[in-house]
């Protein structure tokens, strides 16, 4: 991580100090972590999809063929 974090206000670079750095990393903290949910839900959503076509004895595109 950088030493310091700054933002641009008209055309003015302000360094992110106390409370207001506290807030910047807190919101990058839960981007990063709603990213992560996203992640490990599309994961156990393509593993239980590859179970059922398992379990069902068909490939995805035939799969694709029974739905249209």
């Amino acid at each position: 991580m950088a030493d310091k974090i700054y933002i641009q206000n008209d055309n003015e670079k302000i360094e992110l100090t106390g409370s207001a750095l506290a807030d910047f990393l807190d919101v990058q903290k839960e981007i990063r972590e709603a990213e992560l949910a996203k992640e490990a839900e599309a994961e156990t959503k393509a593993t239980a999809k590859a179970a059922l076509l398992d379990r069902l004895g068909i490939t995805a595109d035939e799969a694709k063929l029974l739905l249209s």
